[in-house]
């Protein structure tokens, strides 16, 4: 069989292969895939539209086949297929809108299903959501509709759907469900995954908001039910953006400063966190990195409540937001009690309510059903949102031995993953003292690169007298994709106890120069009349041997590796284009797609 470009291209990033007996045990696989994905079982997806798209249609629509989208009925493919995918519907009332508006005789038999199929006859279904959500916000379900029978059978169908669908060396099924604490409107939603396969699964009944929307307790769950059980669970929090500057605070859940029993707990069971999805990028904004030109992307900020307009207290702790901010918070917590919370590996996942992990900008699905297509993109799916404010986003990028449940989550594990926003664009860096410039060109640069140092993820011992951290770091374009504009190395750190950040722009494409401390812009060959665009501008592969030029080995630190692409049309601007109409005020016609490595970490 001929080699596609996406294989030549891995190729090139992971070739040549050592012929050392652990060659087999490297991880030269790069898979792609959705760690973060609801379908018509979650009850925000099913009242807005997506009411057909189940987990068995999620899976196939990943593995590259054709299904049906909900609202618009129409046949839809992914261009390139994942390798992977988690379905992860709400634990809170998974399945029960469904059986509502279907009329299911169990639920019909107690009073408030009665009265909620009688509701959704009469054409009011909203209100019935309204009031399921405004359980969620409570905390406190109401016992006709969620019964432990319930629960049960619909998690059974998640996990048969994920069993039918896993095909080990060819696509992974990962069993999971969203956790979705919400404390008045706020997110501190986490997905959980497990490698292990429907008889482990099965043993527990997934841990709820309604359970708890503590973190803390929902970590004992997770360590009570994995010594019972043997899932061994991985939890990733996502949506920071939107957590109203509680996700990654300095105190814990009841306001007293952050423990290392806190600290363990956290890093333990939640080692990545989602940089980027359609809810927005977490990585930061330029009111906490204002030296950071490329800052505010993609910025999304409303929190999921029923009140038009909110968007958070004046007085929130911003820093609780944003990924790279936590990570510099990490660091000052560490030097305070030893251990960092906030020592996490990143990804980027969808949050897709359609049941279709789509990432590509012209063929990107919408959050919900409801705003899956051109004309949908002016409903609100909740109060002062519409699909416009949605971003075409993000993907999760595993380097693993093989694909498989077990290998991908072990990735996650030693975080060796990062995230995009969309485009497949091929990563790797490598971090050590003994590296040099010929090693980047090594004919077996990734072999020099474990041998020699760490990979993404990995940790830095203390540097000796005169070391500094090198770092070989290659990227190559998505080869459906846009060319790259940059590699920038990202860099937070404490001077005495002071928090920083900087951002080094390390490689470009030719033709461009610094010019007081600041490159010249790649260019933009976007026409925003037609949404046409062309890559004569910007480098297919980029690579680089780099040096801090500015460290200090008695200084805390970490580095993570930014790539941008050169500027592509929106989303927001296929969709003006294909109406005819004017683009919408208020959004970018064009953005730059990136990638996000988790970092390396120096501890003196």
């Amino acid at each position: 069989m001929r080699p596609n470009k996406r294989t030549l291209f891995l190729t090139l990033l992971a070739l040549p292969l050592s012929l050392s007996a652990t060659a087999s045990e490297r991880p030269d696989q790069l898979l792609w895939g959705d760690t973060h994905l609801h379908t018509n079982l979650s009850p925000d997806a099913y009242v807005n539209k997506n009411t057909t798209v189940g987990p068995d249609t999620a899976y196939r629509f990943a593995r590259g086949m054709a299904v049906i989208s909900d609202d618009t009925r129409a046949k839809v493919k992914l261009e390139t297929p994942l390798d992977f995918l988690a379905v992860t519907d709400h634990a809170e009332y998974a399945g029960i809108p469904k059986l509502l508006w279907e009329g299911d005789a169990e639920l019909a038999a107690t009073k408030t299903g009665a009265r909620y199929i009688e509701m959704i006859g009469s054409g009011n279904g909203t209100e019935v959501f309204f009031e399921l959500i405004g359980d969620v916000n409570s905390g406190k379900p109401n016992p006709d509709v969620y019964s432990e029978k319930v629960r049960n059978q619909i998690w059974h169908d998640i996990v048969d759907a994920a069993e039918a669908n896993n095909k080990p060396g060819e696509f992974t099924a990962l069993i999971g469900w969203e956790w979705s604490s919400l404390p008045n409107g706020a997110n501190l939603h986490r997905v959980v995954m497990i490698p292990e396969g429907g008889d482990v699964a099965k043993q527990f009944t997934p841990y709820s908001a309604f359970d708890s929307d503590v973190p803390e307790d929902f970590w004992a769950w997770l360590e009570k039910t994995s010594e019972a059980t043997g899932a061994s669970f991985l939890a990733i929090p996502h949506g920071s953006n939107i957590s109203n500057g509680l996700m990654f605070q300095e105190t814990d859940s009841s306001g007293a400063p952050i423990s290392g029993a806190y600290a363990k707990a956290r890093i333990k069971w939640e080692p990545l966190a989602e940089i980027t999805q359609i809810k927005g990028d977490s990585e930061t904004k330029a009111a906490l990195s204002p030296n950071d030109e490329f800052a505010d992307f993609e910025t999304y900020e409303h929190l999921i409540t029923t009140d038009e307009g909110a968007g958070g207290h004046a007085d929130m702790d911003e820093v609780a937001n944003y990924v790279r901010p936590a990570m510099v918070r990490g660091l000052e917590i560490e030097a305070r009690i030893g251990t960092n919370p906030y020592k996490f590996g990143v990804v980027g996942s969808t949050d897709a309510h359609t049941g279709l992990a789509s990432t590509e900008e012209p063929n990107f699905w919408g959050k919900f059903s409801l705003d899956s297509k051109p004309d949908g993109k002016n409903i609100e799916g909740v109060p002062g949102v519409t699909g416009w404010d949605m971003s075409a986003s993000g993907l999760a990028a595993v380097w693993a031995t093989e694909n498989t449940r077990g290998a991908i989550i072990d990735a996650m594990r030693r975080k060796e993953v990062y995230g995009t926003s969309g485009p497949r664009i091929q990563l790797r860096m490598f971090a050590g003292y003994h590296f040099s410039k010929k090693d980047l060109n090594a004919a077996d640069w990734v072999d020099v690169g474990y041998k020699k140092g760490v990979p993404m993820g990995g940790d830095l011992s203390k540097a000796d007298r005169g070391q500094k951290p090198g770092f070989l770091i290659r990227a190559a374009k998505d080869p459906k994709e846009a060319n790259l504009d940059r590699v920038q190395v990202v860099k937070g750190w404490l001077d005495e106890g002071k928090p920083m950040e900087k951002v080094f722009d390390v490689a470009w494409s030719e033709g461009r120069k610094m010019s007081g401390g600041k490159l010249e812009p790649v260019g933009n060959t976007v026409d925003t009349n037609t949404a046409l665009w062309t890559n004569d501008i910007g480098a297919s592969e980029l690579s680089v041997f780099w040096e801090d030029p500015e460290f200090k080995a008695n200084q805390s630190a970490f580095y993570y590796v930014r790539v941008l692409q050169i500027p592509t049309p929106r989303h927001t601007l296929y969709d003006s284009v294909a109406l005819q109409q004017a683009h919408p005020e208020g959004y970018d016609k064009t953005i730059q797609e990136r990638a996000y490595s988790s970092a390396v970490w120096y501890t003196p």
